[in-house]
């Protein structure tokens, strides 16, 4: 068997990971959208690397754009087997995909999707491609013919995300392989925490926190109501929030329902969730409490709409939108996409960046080339469609809304690897400097034979 990797390799977005097997089977781990400011995006997101038409089976290990974006694409271009997903992911790839797919055909925000103006696929393509998916449950052994088999993991990272645990027999021989997709958090305020791996001989881990620690969630609430306070009292500015439709959002929202349930946010305060697709997740949230971690369940006991509270409003139609972005009032604005690069977070940016009463609030993580990214990075002026833009509002980070684990929630989760028995393991999904530091960190833990993939490079993994 062998394995080449056609995305997420020494960068975040675009995962996909081809293994090919022995007897020509392939198999293809995601197939996610190459995301950023770069003029390379266009060009990977157009050309997979490899014949759609030649993949036997796709394994999706959770719906967020950069892991599922290109799955119509890859239906259009003659990929005709299997789509394994759990069963929310399905849900959300509904969305997710149709709303990539209206985007395109629009003309609009394709910066987000690095596109540049070209349609990678319309809503027909879209509805095309769920009609190959079939979902599985965490904890199921999947049997797609007799040399494959696999198992979905939760890994707490969004609603319905998955580790892959493949086992592929070759002859009298067989390996075992785990993806593990993005790796949530131990401490996650919704979520379950990442289930144990099955010993495997080969691992692809995602590294996008790999060299970070995450502050504790303890005092999280607390820390949002000062930004909240600062911002929208003391200075009478705006708090806006770019944050992933998907996750993310959801996370945000239940804190200030904790808190305005708490009487800790102002009455008068207004806060907007302003993006049709988060909306439509949220819904989709609500009906997924068997994904819930044991203190959430709890929570439902008193309050049995944690994503709700009378100064939340939620928006769907664009004129509504225009007239918040139009609005001096004090607010909170939560809005899509989280790396800024498109939606209607660029129209609010836009807007109030220039004001140094405005707080912009940077909660996840931003790819180095996108507009967040430049933000981040110090920029004193950024061009936000078309328009030149100063950044006088305050920029804060909070990091204790990552939706990826840290050092630490990658290390608990190798931990009950057999050492002897793991062969190797494959970091993806970061940047190369902190993938260079968590080898290293690994490596004092006894871990052996840790590789950092090239770009479309292919290795040959030995059967045990």
């Amino acid at each position: 068997m062998t394995i080449a990797f056609y995305g997420a390799a020494k960068a975040v977005t675009g995962s996909k990971h081809l293994l090919t097997l022995e007897n020509g089977k392939r198999i293809l781990l995601d197939c996610g959208m190459f995301q950023g400011g770069s003029d390379k995006v266009q060009e990977l997101n157009e050309n997979f690397g490899f014949a759609p038409d030649s993949i036997d089976y796709l394994l999706l290990s959770h719906a967020h754009i950069d892991h599922s974006g290109l799955i119509p694409r890859l239906v259009k271009e003659g990929f005709k087997g299997k789509i394994y997903c759990t069963p929310p992911t399905l849900e959300l790839c509904q969305l997710i995909l149709n709303d990539s797919a209206g985007i395109q055909q629009s003309g609009s925000g394709h910066e987000d999707l690095g596109v540049s103006g070209t349609v990678l696929y319309t809503k027909e393509d879209v509805e095309k491609s769920l009609q190959q998916f079939e979902t599985v449950p965490y904890n199921k052994e999947c049997h797609p013919d007799e040399d494959i088999s696999f198992t979905f993991t939760d890994t707490g990272h969004i609603l319905g995300s998955a580790a892959i645990n493949l086992t592929v027999k070759e002859g009298k021989e067989s390996t075992r392989l785990c993806f593990t997709g993005d790796i949530g958090r131990n401490e996650n305020r919704i979520l379950r925490a990442p289930q144990p791996l099955p010993q495997a001989d080969y691992i692809i881990c995602e590294s996008t926190y790999g060299n970070k620690f995450h502050s504790s969630l303890k005092n999280t609430e607390e820390r949002l109501r000062e930004i909240v306070l600062q911002t929208c009292v003391e200075k009478k500015g705006k708090l806006i929030i770019p944050a992933f439709s998907i996750g993310r959002t959801q996370e945000l929202v239940f804190s200030l329902n904790v808190l305005a349930e708490e009487g800790r946010l102002p009455q008068h305060l207004r806060v907007y969730v302003d993006s049709p697709l988060s909306v439509y997740a949220t819904d989709i949230m609500r009906e997924h409490a068997e994904c819930f971690n044991e203190d959430m369940l709890e929570y439902l006991k008193f309050d049995d709409d944690p994503f709700g509270f009378p100064q939340l409003h939620f928006i769907t139609e664009t004129e509504d939108s225009k007239l918040l972005n139009a609005s001096k009032d004090p607010c909170v604005i939560i809005s899509s996409s989280g790396m800024m690069q498109g939606g209607r977070i660029q129209h609010h940016l836009q807007t109030n960046l220039a004001s140094e009463r405005n707080t912009l609030l940077i909660t996840g993580y931003c790819e180095p080339s996108t507009l967040g990214g430049r933000i981040l990075q110090g920029a004193e002026k950024v061009r936000i469609m078309g328009e030149e833009v100063e950044v006088k509002a305050e920029v804060l980070v909070m990091n204790e809304y990552s939706a990826h684990g840290d050092y630490e929630d990658i290390a608990r989760l190798l931990h009950g690897q057999d050492k002897e028995q793991l062969k190797k393991i494959y970091l993806v999904h970061g940047e190369e400097n902190g993938m260079e530091k968590l080898k290293k960190d690994l490596e004092e833990l006894g871990y052996q034979n840790i590789q950092i993939p090239d770009f479309r490079m292919s290795y040959k993994l030995p059967s045990s």
